[in-house]
Formats: structure tokens, sequence, C-alpha cells
């Protein structure tokens, strides 16, 4: 295995970026801050996005950075690392969820007192 240019700027990008925000995150979740949903949806995408972005540039590079041995290939490359894409989609819908009911009670009229 060689390591390219990408996964390392991206490797980085993670260590610097997403990593405290997801610490962030969390601490969101446990003081029930306002915002916790929408850090959710930014930390899930841009972990998502890098997936993305990972498989489709080794895709596009022929799996040249992959052990081409089978179970490594699909055991580890793709059944590992697809639990990074799983991960975050789930999240991702899970913060679409909360966030489209608030703005659902927010959209509602308000009731009139009698």
């Amino acid at each position: 295995m060689t390591s390219d240019d990408f996964t390392v700027v991206m490797e980085t990008v993670t260590a610097w970026a997403w990593g405290p925000l997801s610490f962030l995150t969390f601490l969101a979740f446990l003081r029930q801050h306002p915002a916790r949903y929408v850090l959710q949806l930014l930390v899930s995408l841009g972990q998502l996005y890098g997936d993305v972005l990972y498989f489709a540039t080794e895709a596009r590079a022929g799996w040249s950075h992959s052990d081409p041995r089978p179970f490594y290939f699909w055991g580890y490359f793709v059944g590992l690392n697809g639990l990074w894409v799983l991960v975050p989609a789930l999240l991702l819908a899970d913060a679409c969820r909360h966030l489209a009911r608030a703005q659902r009670a927010l959209d509602r009229p308000p009731h009139k007192a009698r």
C-alpha cells in the first residue's frame, strides 16, 4: 500500500477540523444546546463528502492504493470504510428529521387564546 496526496490532505482536514467539531457536537448534545442538530448535520455532511471523495478517487485511480486480495479489499477497504459512509448518512438523516420537525413547529400559526 502507498499513500496519495488526497488521502494525506483529507486526513489532515479530518484531524484539524472534523475531530474538534465532532467533540463540540458531542458537548452540544450533552448540554442540550439548540445548535446540536445543526452541528450534527455539518459534521455528518463533511464526513460523508470526504468518504465519497475518498472512494471516488480510489475508483478513478483503479484501486491502486488498495491491497488487491479479496478479503482485504471487501472486508477492510469496502466493509470497514463503508461504516464511515453508513453512520454519517444515518446521522445526517436524523439531523434533517429533527431540524424539519423544529421548522414545522415554528411554521404553525399561533393558537388564539379565548
